[in-house]
């Protein structure tokens, strides 16, 4: 177990990174072998770092010590600062939630003075006591066991042992061969970015998929996490609750990271929080509505008084060693998302979140556009932009408009009012409030998620809804059915929703009757199109009126569309482009709008997930190599537990069923003793295959017949010799593989 400091960051020693044991074989971080780099570096300088033997055979000359290079001083994550941006100023926050635990930013009053100034690093860790190791000063002379901080690669050195895993550990790049997901071998680097001219993004999530958002900026030994999100399971993944980032390439780095920086609380953002936390506590910083969100995910798993969380405001600067994380204001389907501007020496990177231009926002605040103008006159290094609406023209339909279509819908409405859309969109659910109260209604929420949203926004000031407008579900039955308007979760289908249970019939408290008009205020996510189809389907069944997309404008999305992602690179002028948030093709798309607006095809890189990819003033943009990612399944309290072979199995338990074969032998002459006995689960009907399985037991019994005494072998032999052909009989009787288990016990 790690040791932690006082301000909850793992302290003691670390594992040294991997190098390949074939020095032939190594790679550097451009991809060129350690003797090919040694070589050029032989013929560019006069006195070499490392000499090859005389007659080229690696590691017979002995290697002069380089010199070492200046840095300076590492800082501790209690070292981060707030302050505000000069340029703008600042807008008054919703109010504090009360009796909420919260940890605000180090001098997050000194930030928010009328004159901004760099503030001193306190001299304490965030729990108030002082760290157990203080930092070096920047001129303290260096221990002399200190090794060089030369950022040269040169070869492992001769006498270097193996480690367990059968790679080695020295100061250079480390690569190493792994086996993926699917069991190909693929090229890992994991290394440190000692290049004080370039910034590294490292995509874990989020690319040619939807969900699971996960992006790594590295600039010389420091990182950050922006976005930490989940994925809904896909059909083949059976039993599968959600997906998540693999985050090996993480834990691999875990002193270097300095925090997770949400842009907003949508789950495919800040869904993965509570298992990743687990491996990875690091503060994390996001705006109210979204710490309030990810907290109540951290009080579920039990993580909320083992977690930092700071409260940001858009304008917000978080200072780091070297770089500055800045917050700006964007508008998007849920309240308090942001952009971030990320300030290093090498360059300036921006990343949109999911956004859309706005001009008529429900809550009035607007896309802050002159401070993304304000940093394209600076020089943005690097643009990651989300292309989930690429493919589509024009602009995105403002929230606004959706409020006076509910209001007309509602005033046709005779009977009850059922409108599912997402919980989080808390705009929408206060246009859908203001029609219900405005046609005498009243408000009704249901829904495990639903009910948290809403407790956590009227909590935070983000929805106003008088307490006597809303009741609970228990009430409902006082009511008319005129008087009540229903809001719930289940409009993308979910299998265990409020809203797929009461199509089903299965609610416990809301039953679907005529004359109720139930309304689908989303749009599907790729993927849910027929649960969603399944659940209108149902509802219709039931007599109900539904009310969706294709037929009434009661949804518009939350994504930037090709005019939006037009004014925004004309606003930034980036150098650098990569398009972020979405399926290959929404990125291809993407990317021919990014050349249409001037940047160059050989500036734009279209990355997949583990990309390494480096951006330089001098060097250009390109991919250095691949760091481990992937996926992680979670089903119910297991994470990681279910991979590939159980998917598989149980794909063909759901297609083919089980049979099990119990039998009973002597363990020395392999005697049948009792059995055999045939069990069938999901393979065919029992009462109309009865012939069928009695001719497969007779079959099994002979085999065992025919193995005992002499011709006994073993259990595991007549075990596959009974797989085998029993497999062969039933499929030639039925054209079915079902699943067989033989269980033979020994006496």
């Amino acid at each position: 177990m790690r040791n932690r400091s006082n301000n909850g960051r793992p302290e003691g020693s670390q594992t040294t990174p991997k190098a390949e044991t074939n020095p032939a074989r190594a790679r550097n971080e451009y991809g060129e072998s350690i003797q090919a780099e040694a070589k050029k570096r032989s013929r560019r300088s006069a006195k070499p770092a490392a000499v090859e033997g005389a007659e080229g055979a690696p590691g017979t000359a002995k290697t002069s010590a380089p010199k070492p290079r200046r840095q300076a001083p590492k800082r501790t994550t209690s070292e981060v600062g707030v302050q505000k941006s000069e340029t703008l100023q600042e807008k008054p926050a919703p109010r504090a939630p009360r009796g909420r635990k919260r940890v605000d930013p180090p001098a997050a009053e000194a930030a928010a003075s009328a004159e901004p100034k760099e503030l001193q690093p306190p001299q304490k860790s965030r729990t108030g006591s002082p760290t157990r190791r203080a930092p070096r000063a920047a001129n303290a002379p260096q221990a002399a066991t200190q090794k060089s901080q030369d950022t040269r690669r040169r070869r492992a050195p001769k006498d270097t042992k193996p480690v367990q895993d059968g790679t080695v550990h020295h100061r250079g790049p480390v690569v190493r061969m792994v086996r993926n997901q699917e069991g190909h071998n693929e090229e890992l680097i994991i290394q440190n970015n000692s290049d004080k001219d370039a910034v590294r993004v490292i995509p874990l999530g989020g690319l040619d998929e939807i969900g699971k958002n996960m992006t790594v900026i590295e600039y010389r030994e420091e990182m950050i996490i922006v976005d930490c999100g989940l994925k809904f399971p896909e059909d083949e993944m059976l039993g599968i609750d959600i997906v998540i980032p693999d985050v090996t390439f993480l834990e691999d780095n875990l002193k270097r990271i300095k925090g997770f920086f949400i842009t907003h609380g949508h789950e495919d953002h800040i869904g993965a929080l509570p298992y990743i936390l687990k491996k990875i506590n690091v503060p994390v910083y996001a705006t109210q509505l979204t710490l309030g969100l990810i907290e109540i995910k951290l009080r579920e798993h039990g993580l909320f008084d083992k977690v930092r969380l700071h409260v940001v405001k858009p304008k917000d600067v978080i200072n780091l060693s070297h770089m500055k994380v800045e917050f700006i204001k964007t508008n998007h389907s849920i309240p308090d998302a942001c952009a971030l501007a990320i300030h290093t020496p090498a360059g300036m990177l921006i990343h949109t979140g999911d956004f859309k231009i706005d001009l008529t926002p429900v809550d009035g605040d607007v896309i802050d556009l002159a401070r993304f103008a304000e940093l394209g006159t600076q020089g943005v290094l690097g643009l990651l932009a989300e292309s989930t609406n690429a493919e589509r023209p024009g602009y995105t339909q403002s929230e606004r408009t959706i409020g006076r279509n509910f209001e007309k819908i509602f005033l046709g409405a005779k009977g009850r009012i059922i409108v599912a859309t997402f919980s989080s969109n808390v705009h929408r659910l206060q246009q859908i409030a203001q029609a219900a109260v405005k046609m005498g209604r009243k408000c009704c929420f249901t829904g495990r998620s639903m009910e948290n949203v809403v407790g956590v926004a009227r909590e935070l000031g983000y929805l106003s809804i008088e307490d006597r407008h809303i009741i609970s579900v228990d009430d409902i039955k006082r009511f008319r059915d005129d008087q009540l308007c229903i809001m719930t979760t289940g409009s993308q289908g979910e299998p265990m929703s409020a809203l797929t249970r009461m199509s089903m019939g299965e609610h416990r408290r809301i039953k679907i009757q005529p004359g109720d008009t139930v309304i689908l205020s989303s749009h599907p996510i790729p993927g849910n199109e027929k649960s969603v189809s399944r659940t209108i389907n149902y509802l219709y069944k039931l007599g109900a009126e539904v009310i969706y997309e294709a037929i009434e404008d009661v949804h518009v999305s939350g994504h930037a569309c090709q005019e939006e992602l037009k004014l925004i690179h004309a606003l930034v002028k980036p150098k650098y482009f990569i398009p972020v948030h979405g399926e290959y093709r929404h990125q291809k798309v993407h990317s021919e709008l990014a050349q249409t607006m001037g940047i160059a095809k050989e500036n734009i890189i279209i990355p997949s997930n583990g990309d390494v990819i480096d951006l330089s003033q001098e060097k250009g943009i390109r991919t250095l190599g691949r760091v481990r990612s992937g996926q992680v399944l979670v089903d119910g309290s297991g994470v990681g537990d279910v991979g590939n072979v159980v998917l598989r199995d149980r794909k063909h338990l759901s297609e083919d069923g089980i049979l099990t074969v119990v039998a009973t032998i002597d363990s020395e002459s392999g005697v049948l003793i009792a059995g055999p006995d045939i069990i069938s689960r999901g393979f065919v009907y029992l009462k109309e295959a009865e012939g069928l399985l009695e001719n497969a037991r007779r079959m099994v019994q002979r085999l065992l017949i025919e193995a005992e005494g002499d011709r006994f072998k073993s259990v595991d032999f007549l075990k596959n010799n009974i797989k085998e052909e029993l497999k062969n009989f039933l499929y030639q009787r039925t054209k079915r593989k079902p699943m067989i288990l033989p269980v033979i016990m020994e006496i």
